[in-house]
């Protein structure tokens, strides 16, 4: 019989987002009558702006038409968005990146997890704890994670602390990875990396020989000055750096899909014989035979957003989003409880009333608030004992979240 890739096996059920699942399912039918507001999940609610959905109309049009209809396109993406992308968020902020060094995709999902394809098979990982799962689940399917110990950490990855104590700021590992993945602003706690934070991990990277991945999904959250918005404001960083981002919460791209991944051309890992290899090529390698291209309709769509009036409501989209998040740290100052993260990004992270765990805390923001969160737990150890608010509900919602718990004491 055939065999199947055995590291699959390792991977524990998706336990954290089903057994969220089945805790609500459980409560909303013992309480048909609860309203409860789901606050928990990272998915954007407000509608394509106008200026994506006549784009979305348009390029409708063109496939409709003989004499415009655009069949498969270059994987790396359309020369018109790439060019668009290269001279908005990065030529026009200082920052030296050619439109060829742009790989437009269907999400940041998708390439920090296909990323791993150009990875030698037992190359060392680090990453930060609490942790966007989708980094250590897909190294673990290519055969670098080891085994799962009961602390819920794999051993052949390196974890690296985010906790209160160093103010959720990742310490150098003590021993050198060959990868490690950074996600600033994070996902779940929400905080960011200053430049010199960020200027002592690319300089570490660079004499060490470590490659860098840092997701940028959530950088257009950023609103606090000085704080980097692409790793390649760092000076160094085009020489140990893959930067990957996101259209997904920037302009609620979550159901149509679209991101993009930048990989410099000086950018250089060794083979099996210790030759140096571009990662430039062997992305574009990876992508031409595995990946079809984000759709043309998605991608008229993205060259949209880099219209002054995409630009503009887009922006409008985020102050919304920062704005709730702005309520939410209020509410829970007036409750007394710690936070941190919901300045310059659409996530707070919540420490957990004292002695409560993340989901005893979770439990009890269900059934006496109706309120539905994320345990910090599901990130990773380091996230015991916190929880994850997201700010992508309604203003309604969220102020109604914040007078329920501000009318019954914790």
């Amino acid at each position: 019989m055939f065999r199947i890739n055995h590291n699959y096996t390792l991977l524990p059920g998706s336990y954290l987002f089903s057994e969220i699942a089945r805790r609500v399912a459980d409560f909303q039918a013992a309480h048909p009558e609860a309203e409860i507001i789901k606050m928990g999940i990272g998915d954007v609610t407000r509608p394509l702006c106008p200026a994506v959905v006549d784009a979305l109309h348009q390029a409708v049009e063109e496939e409709a038409a003989a004499e415009t209809f655009c069949g498969y396109g270059p994987e790396q993406g359309y020369p018109e968005l790439r060019t668009l992308i290269a001279r908005t968020d990065y030529r026009e902020r200082g920052i030296d990146i050619d439109a060829d060094e742009i790989f437009v995709s269907d999400g940041a999902k998708s390439d920090t997890g296909n990323i791993t394809d150009i990875l030698a098979a037992d190359s060392k990982i680090a990453v930060t704890d609490p942790v966007y799962p989708v980094y250590v689940d897909t190294n673990v399917m290519g055969g670098r994670g080891g085994m799962l110990n009961a602390d819920g950490r794999w051993s052949r990855i390196t974890y690296l602390p985010c906790t209160e104590e160093n103010g959720f700021c990742p310490a150098l590992p003590a021993t050198r990875p060959d990868v490690v993945y950074l996600c600033y602003p994070n996902n779940p706690t929400g905080t960011v990396l200053s430049r010199e934070e960020l200027t002592k991990w690319v300089d570490y990277c660079r004499r060490e020989g470590v490659l860098l991945l840092f997701d940028a999904a959530y950088e257009a959250f950023v609103r606090t000055p000085g704080v980097p918005r692409s790793i390649y404001e760092i000076e160094g960083a085009r020489e140990t750096a893959i930067e990957f981002r996101s259209f997904s919460k920037t302009a609620g791209f979550t159901g149509i899909r679209l991101g993009y991944t930048v990989v410099p051309k000086e950018l250089t890992g060794v083979d099996a014989c210790g030759n140096k290899v571009g990662l430039h090529g062997l992305w574009k390698r990876r992508q031409t035979t595995k990946f079809n291209g984000a759709s043309f309709l998605t991608q008229r769509a993205g060259e949209a957003l880099y219209s002054p009036e995409g630009q503009q409501q887009v922006k409008e989209g985020i102050d919304f989003y920062l704005s709730n998040a702005a309520t939410i740290r209020e509410g829970l100052d007036a409750i007394g409880l710690r936070h941190v993260g919901g300045s310059d990004s659409p996530y707070i992270w919540v420490n957990s009333p004292e002695g409560m765990t993340s989901w005893e805390f979770f439990n009890l923001l269900l059934e006496k608030y109706h309120i539905v969160c994320t345990p910090g737990s599901g990130f990773g150890k380091a996230g015991e004992g916190y929880v994850r608010l997201t700010a992508f509900n309604s203003a309604e919602r969220v102020a109604e979240a914040i007078k329920r718990l501000k009318s019954h004491s914790l």
